[in-house]
């Protein structure tokens, strides 16, 4: 028994097939995708995933340690973070947490700085404050510096625990990154060596080689002289080892002189 309407649907049945045998026309193909219905979505598509794997690449992938760090990024970019401990006055651990807040860091579950000693194992990067240094605390068999403390008490009450933002300058031979670092105070930025060096509490870097100031040294140095002149600081006695040594100069032992004594008595000893 055949039903009236069977008839029709053999004969769809039959132009489906005919269509499926039919010779493929590329040109048709070409024609559909070349349709700015087609086209534009598609580049937009390419174009915002490629522009979102840059945007993560440099400004969202977290660095955990200076191994991380590309050649390129050095001069050339800033790195924000939280300051997790501070170790001599001109040297910090950063734990790096790029977008800050606006990436969610400090408010989303799964962005948060760690606080415990095993969970930073690896994940901190070393920084070095550049263009300053900063009397020497006792360590190695030697005698901490006049005003070690007070300018290691400074540094942590500017930093520790706080944002900061770091420009990057170079990798030194500790394994640390030398970066000019700024620390935000409301609406005001504070250049953290500008701030130590104000206070007679570390003095312009003076090594014969790997000084870095960036564009701020005429301003360091400005810094450094204003503190002698208000003899605030390091700057406001006689060294202690000036005095010992009963030496007639009012000029405090810099960083570098007590790094160059040590170096030089050390030497001797082992000759």
């Amino acid at each position: 028994m055949r039903w009236p309407w069977s008839g029709d649907e053999d004969e769809q049945r039959k132009t489906r097939l005919a269509a499926w045998t039919e010779p493929y026309d590329s040109n048709d193909w070409a024609t559909t995708l070349l349709e700015p219905r087609s086209l534009i979505p598609s580049v937009a598509l390419t174009v915002s995933t490629v522009a979102g794997i840059r945007l993560y690449k440099s400004y969202l992938r977290r660095i955990p340690t200076i191994n991380h760090i590309k050649p390129d990024y050095f001069r050339r970019r800033s790195l924000f973070g939280q300051v997790t401990s501070v170790g001599d006055a001109d040297n910090f651990r950063l734990y790096h947490t790029p977008g800050g807040r606006l990436a969610g860091w400090g408010w989303l579950p799964w962005k948060t700085v760690p606080t415990k000693r095993d969970q930073l194992m690896k994940q901190t990067l070393h920084i070095r404050i550049a263009g300053v240094d900063a009397p020497e605390l006792a360590h190695w068999g030697r005698e901490a510096q006049p005003y070690s403390k007070e300018a290691l008490e400074m540094l942590t009450d500017l930093i520790h625990n706080r944002r900061v933002r770091a420009q990057l300058y170079r990798r030194d031979q500790y394994d640390r990154v030398v970066a000019q670092v700024y620390v935000r105070k409301w609406f005001f930025k504070k250049d953290v060596g500008l701030e130590m060096l104000k206070a007679g509490l570390a003095t312009v870097y003076e090594a014969k080689s790997g000084a870095e100031f960036g564009s701020s040294e005429e301003k360091y140095r400005a810094a450094e002289e204003q503190a002698k002149e208000r003899k605030v600081g390091m700057w406001s006695r006689p060294g202690l080892i000036q005095r010992l040594a009963g030496a007639t100069t009012k000029a405090p032992e810099s960083p570098r002189e007590y790094k160059t004594r040590h170096t030089a008595a050390e030497k001797q000893k082992k000759t």
